[in-house]
């Protein structure tokens, strides 16, 4: 392995932590967006919850809460996506198709240059 591969290897992992980042960065924006108005709006059925909680209860309360129902399962939907991906990642490794797709991200940053806006990033 030469000290270029070396380099392109690192540039490709520098790459793969930046993307890791970026989805979570996406969830935590998503719970300080969606989730956030999900609670608030969720505020009542929440209590009632709290003091009194049945399946009935709860039921109704997404029921009836149409949207903070939808903004609090794709809140909940990214995150545990996010989680299986990073788990599976850790556990088994990046997939080829994966690394091959980031090499390829990496070469097109490098041909960019300066223009492209992951240069700092990835140099």
């Amino acid at each position: 392995m030469s000290i270029n591969q070396s380099d392109f290897e690192k540039k490709v992992a520098k790459l793969h932590q930046i993307t890791v980042y970026g989805r979570w960065l996406f969830v935590l924006v998503s719970w300080l967006t969606l989730g956030s108005y999900a609670l608030w709006n969720l505020r009542a059925e929440i209590s009632l919850w709290l003091d009194y909680f049945t399946w009935a209860a709860l039921y109704y309360g997404f029921h009836f809460n149409f949207v903070p129902t939808l903004c609090l399962s794709f809140c909940v939907g990214v995150t545990i996506s996010v989680l299986i991906w990073q788990s599976r990642n850790i556990i088994w490794g990046l997939p080829e198709d994966e690394q091959r797709q980031l090499a390829r991200k990496v070469e097109k940053i490098q041909a960019q240059g300066k223009k492209h806006p992951l240069w700092k990033w990835i140099k």
